[in-house]
């Protein structure tokens, strides 16, 4: 947030972890803080290299291992340990659903879902009029408790991927939801659950341009947010046509703004070629991104890609951890881990994660992705590119190897699975420091000075090392 007022912020943060019954406090001293701070302008493309980020003027890439998106909707979740917990590791990015859409316990053989609350803790955008809700009537108390949220993330370098729609991936899902006519006082989702995210039903559709225009009037002054429009739009039912509405009901709800804030779209799990993007979205999402094949074939986008939902592949780190790297490595600017060590009793993240959970997490994997975050952060990776084309040899049989490259300068590799290599690298004539560094403890494991008179490949030696390293080639002045 604004370097101004960050005191009063930050006494807002402590209020705000001081208790759950300290909602109508915190409202009054944030709508206070509201007038006395003045917003910075919002994460952006970087204006030299639009594939990264540029947020309170500096390049990033955003790296996180966050809970399940439930952070706001669930009353029970005290989000300021959970963000404490990330800024700890160097981590700047959560992921967090509006609330249009919820889950209920035991969805996805999820235990201690943050996004399933339990009986009477959800907290909807709208108002609840017994026991349905007004959807012509926006929730004072939901809204008090987002801004909250993000004036905490904002103090501690933290950006939040609001996701504004979700698809009902079951009928359960849709039988719960406050759009469903069976939960609301205006008569409107009289559907099945393949239609709510279509153009087939005006007076839904028109409820929902609603909520958008609302939460894009409130965060109207806030720095550190983008808008995704729907997470996975590829299930039930979600069309194209639905996705462009919203999209341009953000552009024009922010039409008179000084400052516009970013709009990302999920485009796929796995990989595939984004063929027609929509003029408004900055930002192409991909889930299960490994190998990051999709990185390359949408490099042409100019835009920035992330890989914001991992799991499915059991809850070990070592998949996930490789799974950054790689992404990064490849040119992508976003990884967001999904970690369900982080419950609504565990908000530090000291929940064991068990089998049959679908994905991972824990306090070691978020240290280890703070050094893919620091590692970045030591680089000038806005003048970088992919280029696997600058390795001549010495990759391990069954290794795979990612390169960034400003040729001549700085050079970064990551190498997955050892236990040895001798990279043959296309130096160019000069002096150079080498570096590998250790995956898991962020140690520089072998350091190497080199001058390179040009002609044949340089050899580097790495250490010995476990499962994957990093090395680091950055020319020396003279």
């Amino acid at each position: 947030m604004a370097a101004d007022g960050g005191g009063f912020v930050s006494f807002l943060a402590v209020v705000a972890g001081a208790g759950r019954e300290a909602d109508r406090m915190l409202a009054l001293l944030l709508s206070l803080a509201t007038l006395s701070v003045a917003a910075d302008e919002p994460i952006g493309l970087h204006p030299d290299n639009p594939h990264y980020f540029r947020y309170q003027g500096r390049p990033t890439v955003l790296v996180t291992s966050g809970e399940h998106y439930g952070a706001v909707l669930n009353r029970d979740f005290d989000f300021v340990p959970y963000l404490d917990e990330l800024k700890a590791h160097g981590l700047n990015l959560t992921r967090t659903f509006s609330g249009t859409y919820r889950e209920v316990p035991g969805s996805f053989n999820i235990k201690d879902n943050t996004l399933a609350p339990v009986a009477g803790r959800y907290l909807s955008p709208w108002v609840q009029v017994g026991d349905k809700y007004d959807l012509d009537r926006f929730n004072p108390a939901y809204f008090d408790r987002l801004k909250q949220f993000l004036w905490a993330a904002g103090e501690r370098g933290i950006i939040v991927e609001y996701v504004l729609f979700c698809p009902f991936y079951e009928e359960v899902l849709w039988d719960i939801d406050p759009m469903n006519t069976k939960h609301n006082v205006n008569g409107v989702g009289a559907c099945p659950h393949t239609e709510a995210y279509t153009l087939k039903h005006p007076d839904l559709l028109a409820e929902q341009e609603a909520f958008v225009r609302k939460v894009v009037a409130e965060l109207k002054d806030v720095d550190n947010v983008y808008f995704e429009i729907c997470n996975e739009p590829y299930f039930g039912g979600v069309t194209r046509e639905w996705q462009d509405r919203i999209a341009a009901t953000i552009v024009a709800a922010e039409k008179s703004f000084s400052h516009k804030h970013l709009i990302a779209q999920n485009i796929a799990n796995g990989k595939v070629k984004v063929e027609s993007p929509n003029p408004a979205v900055s930002i192409f999402n991909f889930h299960y991104a490994s190998p990051p094949e999709t990185v390359a074939l949408n490099r042409g986008l100019n835009r920035p890609l992330g890989d914001d939902e991992t799991g499915f592949q059991k809850t070990g780190d070592r998949v996930y951890r490789v799974e950054g790297w790689e992404f990064l490595m490849a040119g992508g600017a976003v990884f967001s881990n999904l970690d369900y060590s982080f419950t609504p009793s565990h908000e530090s993240g000291t929940a064991e994660v068990h089998d049959p959970t679908p994905g991972g997490g824990g306090l070691t994997l978020r240290k280890q992705l703070g050094i893919l975050k620091r590692f970045f952060d030591d680089l000038d990776f806005v003048h970088m590119a992919p280029d696997n084309s600058v390795i001549r040899g010495g990759v391990p049989s069954g290794a795979t190897v990612h390169a960034l490259v400003e040729k001549g300068k700085q050079y970064a590799v990551y190498l997955n699975r050892g236990p040895r290599a001798a990279l043959r690298i296309d130096l160019p004539a000069g002096s150079y420091r080498a570096e590998w560094v250790d995956t898991h403890s962020g140690a520089v494991a072998k350091t190497q000075d080199l001058d390179v008179v040009g002609g044949a490949a340089t050899t580097l030696e790495s250490p010995a090392f476990e499962e994957d390293i990093a090395l680091r080639i950055i020319k020396r002045s003279k």
